[in-house]
């Protein structure tokens, strides 16, 4: 019995994560041991603040590297090849429109591990996500959100190139 949780994402996504994770091992942890070993040249450790520093920032870069290994392992790919063009699924963009007559907006749907809001990638635990998952093209939905309810409808389903 597997009560691991586990991370969907597209191809992409895990290869980005990859990426950094490598980035991370082999460039990050080196360049922080430097800093450490230079903290250390400075003397007394108890009021050596650049010594500290570079400590809490080895301890931040170690817990990142086992949150994307773990991230990694337990990737669940994606494949949206046996789900109909028109339906919102994860890996694909999705655009919509708030209505009455609201402006449309874009989003690619991908895992919360892949979720980046600056590059209009949205998790599928959010609540537009949660809402519009399974949904086709032409379909109302109406969302639940912090900020209150309202309605949308989605305009376009697309493959994402993300």
């Amino acid at each position: 019995m597997n009560d691991q949780k586990t991370y969907p994402m597209t191809i992409q996504g895990k290869a980005k994560l990859e990426a950094e994770l490598e980035d991370l091992k082999v460039n990050k942890r080196k360049e922080i041991i430097e800093r450490i070993k230079v903290a250390r040249s400075f003397g007394d450790l108890s009021e050596n603040s650049e010594y500290e520093s570079a400590r809490d920032e080895q301890a931040m870069l170690e817990g990142r590297i086992a949150t994307l290994e773990n991230q990694i392992r337990f990737a669940e790919i994606i494949d949206d090849k046996n789900v109909a063009k028109d339906e919102v699924t994860l890996g694909r963009k999705v655009t919509f429109q708030e209505l009455p007559d609201g402006e449309e907006e874009s989003y690619i749907i991908v895992g919360s591990a892949e979720a980046d809001p600056m590059e209009f990638k949205i998790s599928n635990d959010s609540p537009i996500a949660k809402a519009i998952l399974g949904k086709k093209v032409g379909d109302k939905v109406s969302i639940e959100s912090p900020g209150g309810s309202y309605e949308i409808q989605i305009l376009s389903v697309d493959n994402s190139d993300n």
